[in-house]
């Protein structure tokens, strides 16, 4: 199967997904049974942006124009992914990357997206079952000759030493940071938002922490953000918000809250679930020197400062976004 055939049998998946989006109901159904925090409309968007950006044939193209086609001869060397299940189809780019590479993926699900990733693999075996032959979901990885693996800090060093005698991308905790220049509009607060919020905050692309200038008025983003309200609705959400809300109170933590999410001043990046950490700069220069310093822990930058994204783009990575900078196709190159 030569790369043309690759990315058109890609395409025509991103196609179908979002065609008969509708017609999935059910399915959903069943995975947010599984995993409570998989609700419908999480789903929808993860499958959306998946099929937008992933699975677009004028992406593919840009993504394998960047490498030279004379990189994707078919290899057929087996590349075990280990999926992480944090948000819906999180490990998607892995087998994508596998499988544009000429590689065969050896994929391990996750028990907690185990039923939207394999419903999207069986899409793609209905459109052409040869890809049988290159994607194939695993109860256990063996006869393996690379392995792609996302999980904890705790759980990397399990995959350090399990896989030390074969090529390992290993990617770790990382987490999201948005910076305020004091001047944003409320639309862009808005999508700001939705970077926070998205798939609950689960994500590490969603942001935990955010830098604010000397001085700014907090009080601005509780009244913006108050359109997110139904997230106190989901339980598992809510338990989080209480818990941690009365921690802080028990424990007379500074703090500021509303009715769903709790901001608290804390130099560290990574959050509690419901919780958003931020920081106050002085200068251009100090926000750069703290960055810098936290650069291994950071995934993503959502702003308007040098080197961001926009806000409301967190969740919406293109092919060439690689989590932890990491690029997977060169490393699937050299395997």
């Amino acid at each position: 199967m030569n790369l043309t055939k690759r990315i058109e049998l890609l395409a025509k998946l991103g196609q179908n997904l979002i065609k008969n989006l509708e017609n999935y109901n059910s399915v959903l159904i069943k995975a947010k049974v599984k995993n409570p925090w998989f609700t419908i409309e999480n789903q929808e968007n993860a499958i959306k942006s998946i099929a937008q950006n992933y699975l677009n044939a004028e992406n593919l193209n840009k993504w394998v124009e960047l490498y030279g086609s004379n990189n994707f001869v078919l290899k057929s060397k087996k590349i075990g992914v280990i999926c992480a299940g944090n948000i819906p189809l999180v490990g998607i780019h892995d087998l994508i990357s596998v499988f544009i590479s000429g590689n065969i993926a050896l994929v391990k699900l996750s028990s907690k997206d185990e039923i939207l990733m394999k419903f999207i693999i069986e899409k793609l075996y209905e459109i052409d079952e040869a890809i049988k032959n290159y994607i194939q979901i695993v109860p256990k990885l063996a006869n393996f000759d690379a392995v792609i693996a996302t999980g904890s800090n705790n759980s990397a060093r399990y995959f350090e030493y399990y896989f030390r005698n074969v090529p390992l991308l290993l990617r770790k905790n990382r987490t999201s940071i948005a910076i305020l220049q004091g001047n944003e509009t409320d639309e862009e607060l808005k999508l700001l938002a939705n970077d926070i919020f998205d798939y609950f905050g689960l994500g590490c692309r969603n942001v935990s922490k955010v830098y604010v200038p000397k001085d700014y008025n907090l009080t601005k983003i509780f009244d913006v953000f108050a359109f997110k309200m139904e997230l106190r609705n989901h339980h598992k959400y809510q338990n989080n918000f209480e818990y941690n809300l009365a921690l802080y109170l028990m424990n007379q933590e500074p703090h500021l809250a509303n009715e769903f999410f709790i901001m608290r001043e804390d130099k560290a990046l990574f959050s509690r679930l419901a919780v958003v950490h931020y920081e106050f700069y002085n200068t251009e220069n100090e926000l750069n020197e703290i960055l810098e310093e936290e650069k291994d822990n950071i995934q993503c930058k959502v702003g308007k400062h040098e080197n961001c994204i926009p806000f409301g783009t967190a969740q919406k990575p293109n092919l060439w976004d690689y989590a932890d900078g990491v690029d997977t196709l060169e490393f699937l190159f050299g395997v």
